[in-house]
């Protein structure tokens, strides 16, 4: 009785944390944040899979997603615009679309758990389900999983592709300046500085070269 007790707190925790992790992806304003608050839900479902005597496909599915949303994360990091995906942002563009389908998809998942008779299957004792399914992947399933991995590494290399390309405003880098870091004394330069356009060489070519005409032209009076 008391394991039992035991398992139904850790099972109602796993659930708030899925349920209150979910609901901050969108209430976040960084895409970064969004990413780890999704790695946060996930972990809560694998809690609730172990709680279930899904041990395997619990720590599986920990594993699998704390690599996926680090990854993700990375390349925000590398890609997004908005600078390393941290700065503020609107998360969501159609607010009552976006509604729509997450109260539609709550009502229909709620409704398949509730309304539906699930057989009453219960396992072979007998059956080793990690080892069955580790058969499946590996076997008839396996090219299956191969084709999905050379799709994904195509769509990798196609984003890489499509994010150096030059964009239609020109090229990131065109007109931009370095940051001013200071003196090496670790001094700041003053906030009215400023840095000379484009044609300040040459107006101070123009200034020099007014400046020796004019004294050319005093020596020849003299003269």
């Amino acid at each position: 009785m008391e394991t039992s007790w035991v398992v139904d707190v850790v099972a109602w925790a796993g659930a708030v944390v899925a349920v209150v992790a979910a609901g901050l992806v969108f209430r976040v304003d960084s895409m970064v944040r969004a990413a780890f608050w999704l790695l946060g839900s996930f972990l809560g479902v694998g809690v609730l899979l172990i709680t279930l005597h899904a041990e395997f496909l619990g720590l599986i599915l920990m594993l699998m997603m704390a690599g996926e949303m680090t990854i993700m994360a990375v390349f925000m990091v590398m890609f997004m615009m908005n600078p390393a995906g941290l700065n503020p942002m609107n998360m969501v563009h159609q607010h009552k679309a976006a509604v729509a389908a997450g109260v539609v998809s709550f009502l229909a998942l709620a409704s398949v758990g509730l309304l539906v008779d699930f057989p009453d299957r219960p396992a072979d004792p007998d059956a080793e389900p990690t080892a069955e399914l580790g058969v499946e992947l590996l076997d008839d399933s396996m090219i299956v999983f191969q084709t999905a991995g050379v799709t994904l590494l195509a769509a990798m290399i196609g984003g890489i592709a499509l994010a150096s390309r030059r964009g239609r405003f020109g090229d990131a880098f065109d007109g931009s300046l370095p940051p001013d870091l200071g003196d090496a004394d670790g001094g700041h330069a003053s906030a009215g500085a400023s840095t000379p356009g484009p044609g300040a060489d040459d107006e101070h070519a123009g200034h020099g070269g007014h400046e020796e005409h004019d004294a050319h032209a005093g020596h020849g009076s003299h003269g």
